[in-house]
């Protein structure tokens, strides 16, 4: 009954996994599934037990992963996700779970990310900003996130980051005045956080 000696068994004879596939025992099937051979897994990808159908989506072919991206298992959907071919992932971007669509966001082209800008969740947004084109960051400059908005203040080109010295949370502000172009800082001269202020006189060559 012991998990790891059945690990240890198969490992060592995998050619006995396609007999224990179908064994009355879950956790016998899932680590069958890990050593036998691919196309014996085919029966096990609607398997009741979510940790024998995550180990079939970590085998089986990518034309074949399009079964279980509808998996009622979380972590069989983010295997799914990791692995699944570009032009098929744009289908799970509206998955119901956001770290589902955090590993969406992670590998999805880049051109195909801007319907995930507006993602409910700020952790699946925050991927977004982290690998959208430069030129597109405006597009979250307004994000109701602030750890979003302070990976697009370190991102975003110079010359467009004008819009965020306006921004209501001082570090955006810092962030934006570090490396905004030096003709739009004046209107951060009388920013009421001393921090701000600095940076305006530092890039400014004003003394205290």
């Amino acid at each position: 009954m012991s998990g790891r000696l059945i690990d240890r068994f198969l490992a060592r004879n995998p050619e006995q996994a396609i007999h224990h596939i179908g064994d009355d025992f879950w956790e016998r099937r899932a680590i069958a599934a890990r050593y036998a051979p691919v196309e014996a897994l085919e029966s096990l990808l609607e398997d009741a037990d979510e940790a024998v159908r995550r180990s079939v989506a970590y085998r089986i072919p990518l034309e074949r992963l399009d079964r279980l991206m509808n998996d009622p298992d979380r972590e069989v959907r983010i295997t799914v996700a990791d692995r699944l071919s570009p032009e098929k992932l744009e289908a799970m971007a509206t998955d119901s779970d956001y770290l589902v669509r955090v590993y969406v966001a992670k590998r999805l082209p880049t051109g195909r990310l801007f319907r995930m800008i507006c993602d409910p969740d700020d952790q699946v947004r925050k991927q977004v900003a982290q690998r959208l084109p430069v030129p597109s960051l405006g597009l979250m400059c307004h994000d109701a996130d602030l750890q979003v908005r302070r990976i697009v203040a370190e991102r975003m080109d110079p010359d467009t980051l004008v819009v965020m010295l306006e921004d209501p949370e001082w570090l955006i502000r810092y962030l934006a005045a570090e490396r905004a172009p030096l003709h739009s800082l004046k209107k951060l001269a009388d920013d009421p956080v001393d921090e701000v202020r600095e940076i305006v006189r530092r890039r400014l060559g004003q003394k205290n």
